[in-house]
């Protein structure tokens, strides 16, 4: 019989298994940190009726979504994390209590064109508030505390959380009689970080058709730059103008104003009016963060508030607010950037039990007591020689390894060896569990990203 080729298809990422750890570890720590802000967990089916994923439709969705039949049902792979849970909360409405905080880390799917960094299958990690009716704006001023926890636990300080409120965008456009053409505006002061102001200039004018006096007004106000209070006080200049824009201005006050209570430094936060969002439905405060020495990453966190979540599978008004870390690409450039540490422990176990005798029992014994004692352990029962036993300890990195000779068994020990000193000790079972398990935590509690 001919063999197939195995192969991994283009888009899709297969880690080694030391890489998976870190995934792993990565995922660990966004878990713990939304936790910490009382989000719950959720997962959705990664299959939804097509209907149901495509009932916003249209645009690029439809061209990139993975559709396919079974028997009559028309189904879908889901393209992102947000649509199944506009459905999860329309469809579990009298189920759940609001303020509705929910964290979801899960594969989606685009049948997009793959490329350095962009995958057809990844991983999102996201986090949402959705209200019933009405949300406080004090969510959307929590959602950078929430970023700022998540990424310095992660091991990351350098980064910025740029945030601006498309209210004030809007009530700018509207007071300069440009509200036709917002959206596009947007769309193109968007890419001002990639292609400067000369060519989004130009774009403006031959693109979008404005008069260069008016693109020139546009490329000022998103020109204001400084500390936060100081972009503050340039936009007080122009309250009173629009209504818009001073509910903007005013939400946008309230999200700076509890910054340090939220224990966010302003190094880690900036105000920055060229963040738009492409998604239509942002209607308020608006996040993207990047890491400062890396700019050529891109936004690794963003998001913002919308009015009505859920608009396509109910009346109820659900406003929310929520954030999206596309984590497959992330981890892809930071793996690539060598940013992901090597300190931290990515073996399958903690320690190995090496038999070193035919009778096993006392190995097993052993092995077991480890387990108790909250060790990772593994027991090797191969027939094969020390060296080959070693050699298998130190491919699969693990920190310890437990051997059981004659005379550890006659004495009720067991010989731990430290794999990397490369140091012996002999100590009753009980004891290397208690041993092991305080030296793996003591080395394995660095950040799993270095700067």
């Amino acid at each position: 019989m001919a063999k197939v080729a195995p192969r991994t298809l283009s888009g899709f990422m297969e880690l080694a298994p030391r890489d998976q750890m870190k995934m792993e570890r990565m995922m660990a720590i966004l878990r713990e940190s939304y936790s910490l802000f009382g989000f719950t967990p959720l997962d959705t089916p990664v299959i939804e009726s097509a209907e149901v994923l495509l009932a916003k439709g249209g645009g690029e969705t439809e061209k990139q979504i993975y559709r396919f039949q079974k028997g009559d049902s028309d189904l879908a792979l889901r393209f992102d994390l947000t649509v199944p849970l506009a459905k999860y909360v329309a469809a579990h409405y009298a189920e759940l209590s609001f303020p509705f905080k929910r964290y979801q880390i899960g594969k989606v799917y685009r049948g997009e064109r793959a490329q350095r960094g962009r995958f057809r299958e990844f991983y999102q990690a996201d986090i949402d508030v959705i209200g019933d009716g009405k949300l406080d704006i004090l969510n959307e001023a929590e959602i950078p505390a929430v970023i700022y926890n998540t990424f310095t636990r992660l091991g990351l300080h350098k980064f910025k959380i740029r945030v601006n409120n498309r209210k004030i965008l809007n009530g700018f456009y509207a007071m300069n009689g440009m509200s036709e053409k917002a959206g596009e505006i947007m769309r193109t002061v968007d890419k001002l970080d990639k292609i400067g102001p000369l060519k989004v200039k130009e774009l403006l004018i031959n693109e979008v058709k404005m008069l260069p006096d008016k693109s020139e007004n546009v490329l000022d106000f998103m020109a204001i730059q400084g500390d936060n209070a100081y972009v503050l006080s340039r936009l007080e200049d122009y309250r009173g103008m629009d209504e818009t824009f001073d509910q903007g201005l005013d939400e946008l006050i309230t999200v700076t104003k509890y910054l340090k209570d939220f224990g966010v430094p302003e190094e880690n936060f900036a105000i920055d009016l060229t963040i738009a969002r492409g998604l239509d439905y942002y209607t308020g405060t608006v996040y993207e963060t990047i890491m400062t020495e890396h700019p050529e990453i891109g936004s690794v966190c963003s998001g913002g508030r919308y009015d009505n979540l859920a608009e396509y599978y109910t009346d109820k008004q659900l406003p929310g607010v929520g954030i999206s870390i596309g984590l497959t690409r992330l981890f892809y450039v930071l793996n690539e950037q060598k940013l992901l540490s090597e300190e931290i422990i990515t073996a399958p176990c903690d320690a190995l039990v090496l038999p070193m005798t035919e009778e096993v029992g006392p190995a097993v014994a052993a092995a077991t007591v480890l387990r108790q004692g909250g060790v990772r352990t593994q027991l090797y029962g191969e027939k094969r020689k020390f060296k080959a036993k070693i050699g298998y300890a130190d491919k699969i990195g693990v920190p310890y390894v437990v051997l059981l000779g004659e005379d550890e068994i006659a004495a009720g020990e067991v010989s731990v060896k430290d794999m990397q000193s490369g140091e012996q000790q002999r100590m009753k079972p009980e004891e290397a569990a208690a041993f092991i398990r305080e030296s793996v935590e003591k080395r394995n509690s660095g950040a799993v990203i270095r700067e």
